[in-house]
């Protein structure tokens, strides 16, 4: 018996295991990351464009700091998913899960923070009448952070996801398939810019098919999946089979 799983049932409300919980957890933070994402885009659109960019932060102050609060917002809701999906995870692939808690929850979070770092920051430098080249400097470096490099722990961490996830089978095997296409898609746009290229419609796919994987995790959960990986089971099975092979020798 998988004593991982037994424990992860025993310590969910009658009713309703952890992993169960997990899946909704998952579904609800997926969805109030992507929502919380757009309401900033919609919120800051606009005032950092143009050559007059300063003057439009300094009049309309608040845009950037309640964009700034979004997406510290939508970071922590983004960096907790491959926390709550850990315990379920490693049961099936630890490397994997391991991952994607490195690639979406550390270093996509540390990044969010970074760009709320520098609306912040750039509300500050606009009451400065000197501080045009550090803004540019800053403004520079948000551009580069939101168009370029979020993207890249972002597909990496959802690859590593979602193979973890068609492996183990905890969702359908299209879904994970979806997955795993929109995740690799989803890192061309990031380098074309890089390159002077405008690839965005790319990115659609694992957009779509997130919120399509947060519907399925809040209605159905995790499928029942093939028995995670007992490493006691496997140790005892690897020394027995070295035993008979030295015994046959």
């Amino acid at each position: 018996m998988d004593s991982n799983r037994t424990i992860a049932v025993a310590q969910g409300a009658p009713g309703m295991s952890a992993d169960r919980k997990a899946a909704i957890w998952i579904g609800v933070l997926y969805i109030i990351g992507t929502v919380v994402l757009i309401l900033s885009a919609v919120v800051t659109n606009g005032v950092l464009t143009g050559p007059a960019y300063m003057a439009q932060v300094a009049a309309q102050p608040n845009r950037l700091a309640l964009g700034a609060l979004l997406v510290l917002l939508a970071g922590f809701s983004i960096a907790m998913v491959p926390v709550v999906f850990w315990p379920v995870g490693r049961r099936y692939n630890e490397t994997l899960a391991m991952g994607y808690v490195v690639f979406r929850g550390a270093l996509e979070g540390v990044l969010y923070i970074v760009l709320a770092l520098c609306w912040l920051l750039l509300n500050a430098l606009s009451t400065q009448p000197d501080a045009a080249p550090l803004a540019d400097f800053v403004r520079t470096a948000q551009v580069v952070i939101s168009d370029q490099l979020i993207a890249i722990p972002f597909a990496l961490g959802a690859l590593m996801f979602s193979y973890l996830l068609y492996q183990s089978r905890l969702v359908p095997r299209w879904l994970s398939v979806w997955g795993l296409v929109g995740a690799a898609l989803y890192l061309v746009p990031s380098l074309g810019s890089m390159f002077g290229l405008s690839l965005g419609i790319l990115m659609a796919p694992t957009a779509v098919q997130e919120m399509v994987m947060a519907a399925w995790l809040i209605a159905k959960g995790f499928s029942p999946a093939a028995p995670a990986a007992d490493p006691v089971s496997e140790t005892s099975g690897r020394q027995a089979a070295a035993s008979g092979t030295a015994s046959a020798a």
